[in-house]
């Protein structure tokens, strides 16, 4: 398996405006799946020009699957948040996941060298926490009620890991290591 992170390109947004809008995908995110291309292309403008948040199309053996992202990039205080998705079906549960993580975390850790990594995942995403603590994020605290989705308010899980709590496990997992294209 070959593993490419690559900077989103405009010609990717109708890609990911399908992915963002399948409901397998879109009922774990924070916005509503409704999407126009007009909308998706804000949305590029935005995050290419802001040095706080970096996308990828996770490309995997030339297939491009899904999106990594890390956002809120504060160097001052060595912390993001990260976030990604499969969008591709025929790629879930056949350990892409885990290289994705791995892979962002080394990045994050031992290429930013930035000291913590923080996610939030909604409460019901079971699955998810226990993805992310099984490679070291620890569970921070829940936000109630904190995200309108559709006309129902959801709690999210907060996680983070640290650089130390990083260092202290990584060799414990074997993976893929990815190439990261900006």
């Amino acid at each position: 398996m070959k593993i490419i992170f690559r900077k989103v390109k405009e010609s990717d947004l109708e890609k990911i405006r399908s992915w963002r809008t399948k409901p397998e995908v879109s009922r774990y995110m924070y916005t509503d799946p409704s999407i126009t291309a007009e909308e998706q292309l804000q949305w590029f403008r935005r995050i290419d020009s802001d040095s706080t948040k970096k996308y990828w199309i996770v490309n995997v053996d030339g297939q491009d699957l899904g999106l990594a992202l890390l956002y809120d990039i504060d160097l001052r205080n060595k912390r993001a948040s990260w976030a990604y998705y499969i969008g591709e079906e025929n790629y879930r549960g056949i350990g892409v996941g885990k290289n994705i993580e791995l892979n962002i975390l080394s990045y994050v850790f031992d290429t930013l060298s930035l000291n913590k990594l923080c996610c939030e995942v909604l409460v019901e995403n079971e699955r998810v926490v226990k993805i992310h603590e099984k490679f070291g994020s620890k569970v921070e605290g829940i936000r109630r009620q904190h995200v309108l989705k559709g006309d129902e308010y959801k709690d999210i899980v907060e996680m983070g890991i640290l650089k130390e709590e990083w260092e202290s496990i990584k060799d414990n997992f074997e993976y893929i290591k990815g190439t990261f294209v900006d």
